[in-house]
């Protein structure tokens, strides 16, 4: 499989996330955001991880944990914490930091050098992002600016953890995703459970849209994502990750009826632009890029390259 088809294919993570923001305000209950995120997580990696009849074995417990932590039990309650405090526009100009976020710990963790050109593509899709949902009336909290920011940095620290642990051998990508899935669910099901409760009542639309946000939104996504993220230079899946606000805004546009200002189609534009021209700047980079430092790691992490 050659680079662009698995850049294009980890792409469908970040633009099926991006349907979220729909349908979760067009079909679920509202005020129970933790509880979607539950059922985003619990079951779909239970059946993922009953399909594959694979379980983890030895550290990979105890690393199937601390993802899952960081990639959805760390991840839902920050993003709904900085949903209740700010705008929807201003906690997705925040996610677009993202690719900063991850340059920074990829330097750190896995001592990837910091080129000048990718740096300069993070930074600019950042400002594309921000020009497509922050408006004039945006409000800023402190709390819920932190909470964003943590959210996408635990995000940005598993997605640089899935890539220097790598996956064990023999295990396919939708049982790595379902371990991840189910550890985030389990710790955050009381959670859940104790602070929101479960919805009075469920409505058809509500089933469908938990269904696309359990199938498409979660163990479809992410096993492509962590798939992704094993096969590409680090900055390459941080840069697709701004797909996600960009899909929002125009499922905003399309099927809700928001209007997409002149500096929106601006900043959708130098997105873009930065999106594609930092998935070829990490690609020139690669050639020069050291070996990881655990062979078994560094065996997963150049399959498909």
């Amino acid at each position: 499989m050659n680079r662009l088809t698995i850049v294009l294919i980890t792409a469908l993570a970040p633009i099926a996330w991006g349907t979220t923001y729909l349908v979760t305000t067009e079909l679920l209950p509202v005020g129970h955001p933790m509880f979607a995120g539950l059922l985003r997580s619990l079951p779909a990696g239970l059946l993922a991880v009953a399909i594959s009849r694979t379980l983890p074995r030895g550290g990979w417990w105890l690393k199937s944990f601390v993802l899952g932590a960081l990639n959805i039990a760390a991840f839902f309650p920050l993003l709904f914490l900085a949903a209740e405090r700010l705008p929807g526009g201003v906690a997705a100009a925040l996610a677009g930091a993202q690719p900063l976020i991850v340059l920074s710990l990829g330097a750190l963790v896995l001592k990837e050098r910091i080129r000048p050109m990718t740096a300069a593509a993070a930074v600019t899709g950042a400002g594309g992002v921000a020009l497509i949902v922050l408006g004039p009336a945006a409000r800023l909290d402190a709390l819920g600016i932190l909470s964003a920011l943590g959210g996408v940095t635990a995000t940005g620290l598993g997605m640089i953890l899935t890539k220097r642990w790598g996956r064990p051998v023999g295990v396919g990508p939708v049982a790595y995703a379902g371990w991840q899935l189910s550890a985030g669910g389990l710790l955050l099901l009381p959670l859940a459970l104790l602070i929101e409760g479960t919805p009075a009542s469920i409505s058809g639309e509500a089933v469908l849209g938990y269904l696309w946000l359990a199938t498409a939104g979660g163990i479809i996504a992410y096993a492509l994502w962590f798939s992704g993220i094993q096969k590409l230079p680090v900055i390459a899946p941080g840069l697709l990750a701004l797909l996600s606000p960009v899909v929002a805004t125009l499922l905003g546009t399309l099927v809700a009826g928001e209007s997409f200002t002149p500096v929106q189609a601006i900043g959708f534009g130098i997105a873009l632009l930065a999106l594609i021209g930092g998935q070829f700047f990490a690609r020139s980079a690669r050639t020069t890029q050291p070996p990881l430092a655990d062979p078994v790691a560094a065996t997963v992490l150049t399959v498909g390259r």
